[in-house]
């Protein structure tokens, strides 16, 4: 991949697959709307320049635009901007620069690069460009990847089972919300843009890796406020399914550890002092009693309510877990396991294989090489 621009599909796959190092001159608004995981914003032009310029364009058109351009280009704004670029330039000799659409912006940054001595390729067509290719990427993925979809109760470690594994696209992970009506984390979720992206190119990079079975979790179409898009969705709703099966006890131990202490040690990191800690955490999980209030019923939404400040309150003063083992085992059983029962009876005839977190890596070990040997033999993917 050679001289100043990236101009093919086989280009910018090379780019998501090997993760170089991407700067990104647009205004930190655009930045914020969508980016690429591997991506630094050093903007040419801040919010308010591009504001300011695009209502110059809009009234006077574009050569009236470009020379309020080089009127704001002081030479304070381009010693700034010039000193962020070389030190990316320097620091990630190997990257790329680009625009929205590779226009004016990226142009003037390389040729800005250029006078100083660093010869800096930039993106043909910019993030548009890059965007549209992920997009296209996720279509032939969605119908040509063979994907594995791991389901399971609540709490019996699919995201454990996945990073485990390997071949996987953690869904959750990307959207940081582990899915359910307490899977909120502390910090908030990306936009969803930025969700699609990351999820693309890691798809990308595990299809390039070589063939076989990718691994991903049952979700339904939102994982917090982010939809997982149309042609995901349809390629999990065709997939075969492996079954994830966990002991009771390590269910409570990971609900524990997944729901109430990595949230707490967040908050306590977070929070003044302690007390403010405590406080977020119970108001946390009352949020979550209170959003599926309708699925639990007024009498059991209110009895778990009246547990919590008692569970709180242990854990605190003794570290003892019993009063959130209760509300987690009337959540099980009451609510989640019954859920899962049912969408279980809905797509029984898609499972392939039920096991534990052992098991099921044995299974699949074996079911790669069995599929890695028929391609092998036959020259083309097993069914």
């Amino acid at each position: 991949m050679s001289g100043m621009a990236i101009i093919s599909a086989d280009d910018f796959r090379h780019l998501f697959v090997n993760n170089k190092p991407l700067m990104d001159v647009r205004a930190p608004v655009e930045f914020a709307e969508g980016a690429f995981p591997n991506a630094i914003n050093l903007p040419i032009l801040d919010d308010a320049q591009r504001h300011d310029i695009g209502c110059v364009f809009a009234l006077s058109g574009q050569e009236a635009a470009i020379a309020r351009g080089l009127e704001l280009a002081s030479p304070d704004v381009r010693a700034q901007r010039m000193g962020a670029w070389l030190l990316h330039a320097r620091r990630y000799p190997d990257g790329y620069l680009y625009c929205y659409r590779g226009g004016l912006r990226s142009r003037t940054a390389q040729q800005w690069l250029m006078e100083a001595g660093v010869n800096y390729p930039l993106i043909e067509g910019g993030y548009k460009s890059m965007r549209r290719f992920l997009l296209g990427e996720l279509q032939r993925l969605s119908e040509s990847s063979r994907l594995l979809v791991v389901a399971g109760a609540t709490a019996v470690g699919k995201t454990d089972f996945l990073l485990d594994y390997g071949r996987s696209i953690d869904l959750e992970g990307h959207a940081n919300h582990r899915g359910s009506a307490f899977g909120a984390m502390p910090d908030s979720q990306p936009s969803q843009i930025d969700f699609e992206n990351a999820m693309i190119i890691d798809w990308i990079q595990k299809d390039a890796a070589g063939p076989g079975p990718i691994l991903i979790e049952a979700e339904s179409r939102l994982i917090g406020r982010l939809n997982l898009p149309a042609p995901l969705q349809a390629a999990m709703n065709q997939a075969p399914q492996v079954r994830l099966l966990a002991s009771s006890y390590d269910r409570l131990q990971r609900l524990r550890r997944d729901y109430i202490q990595f949230a707490l040690d967040f908050f306590l990191k977070e929070q003044p002092t302690p007390d403010g800690a405590w406080d977020k955490l119970h108001k946390s999980i009352q949020s979550s009693f209170d959003r599926i209030r309708k699925r639990l019923g007024g009498a059991r939404h209110q009895q778990l309510s009246r547990l919590l400040p008692e569970a709180i309150q242990l854990l605190r003063s003794q570290q003892d877990w019993s009063g959130f083992d209760v509300i987690f085992k009337q959540l099980l059983t009451e609510y989640y396991d019954k859920m899962y029962d049912y969408q279980l009876s809905q797509q029984q005839e898609r499972v392939v294989f039920t096991g534990e977190h052992q098991d099921l890596l044995q299974w699949l070990n074996e079911y790669q090489c069995d599929w890695s040997s028929q391609i092998l033999h036959t020259g083309s993917e097993v069914p």
